[in-house]
């Protein structure tokens, strides 16, 4: 895939869309992101935005793509559905996986693609639910969860599991946020509340030592050390059905590649879980650990809820 400067290079390679993949803070659209939209539009490229600022409900850019006869396609555009969660109990015979992590942008969809590849590997039937933007963008379904009213963040997760558990029996869950982060700590506790996870795995990036609040420099917020936030994850957990954090999964793209294992082998040491890199070293290590861990958990199977 050639890397150009401009939308202009790359318009003789005759591009079908313009992709807005990248999200600033906020989900806003950037002023000087308008004109470059608009030749798109008028190169007669589809536009597909993964941005809170719906380019759709745009007049100029609505006006332009009815006359260039092109797609504005919003990814976080909430579903037509509103509903409260109905305390929905998990299939028999799937284990549903969730993602979380010790801070934003560190990697838990890349970590829940790399299990269900690993999961498809050992032979088994598996699904990747996407809950955000990017997700969407590479599943082709799904829905970006930090756009749904809050109200219906638990109930869209349900249905949603309901779907990935019809698609696979091991579902892994794309997580967002982080649960102490303080802008985006509510939308991981809704995937927790609403999924009701059998495990999760916790993402984690060796070298990170506080959140990324780039917009507020002058605050600190300092990550937590794993086995809290292994304790706190699971009774949050809890307080309304039983999950573990059964493996960790380390992006270790701060290190070099002996400093990467020494790291994963200090980690695991630490927290006695199975522990890797599944981006830089495959999958197959850390999902055959979390694969035995989960087995073992005493409500896989269980058709009720144990408190």
């Amino acid at each position: 895939m050639p890397v150009v400067a401009t939308l202009e290079e790359v318009l003789d390679r005759l591009p079908t869309a313009l992709l807005i993949g990248i999200a600033p803070t906020g989900g806003r659209l950037p002023p000087s992101w308008r004109s470059i939209i608009l030749r798109a539009i008028h190169a007669g490229l589809d536009v597909l935005s993964g941005l809170h600022t719906f380019i759709s409900d745009d007049p100029e850019f609505a006006s332009a793509a009815a006359l260039a006869g092109v797609e504005l396609v919003d990814y976080r555009k909430p579903p037509e559905r509103m509903e409260t969660s109905l305390g929905r109990l998990h299939r028999p015979g799937s284990r549903v996986i969730l993602t979380v992590g010790t801070d934003c942008a560190i990697g838990k969809m890349s970590v829940a693609l790399e299990l269900r590849r690993a999961a498809l590997d050992a032979g088994l039937s598996t699904s990747f639910v996407a809950t955000g933007q990017t997700g969407i963008m590479i599943e082709g379904w799904g829905v970006a969860i930090d756009r749904v009213v809050s109200d219906f963040v638990q109930g869209t997760c349900e249905w949603m599991s309901e779907e990935g558990e019809a698609r696979g029996d091991w579902v892994f869950v794309e997580g967002q946020g982080s649960l102490d982060h303080p802008a985006y700590s509510s939308v991981t506790l809704g995937l927790i509340h609403g999924f009701t996870p059998h495990a999760m795995v916790l993402v984690h990036k060796p070298g990170l030592a506080e959140h990324d609040f780039d917009h507020l420099p002058e605050r600190s917020f300092p990550l937590h050390p794993l086995p809290e936030l292994i304790r706190i994850h699971e009774e949050i957990a809890a307080l309304v059905a039983p999950s573990r954090v059964a493996a960790l999964a380390l992006n270790t793209s701060l290190l070099d590649e002996d400093a990467a294992r020494r790291e994963i082998e200090r980690t695991a040491s630490e927290t006695g879980l199975p522990c890797d890199d599944p981006f830089r070293f495959g999958g197959a290590a850390l999902f055959g650990g979390l694969r035995e861990r989960v087995e073992a958990l005493p409500w896989v199977d269980r058709s009720e809820v144990i408190a």
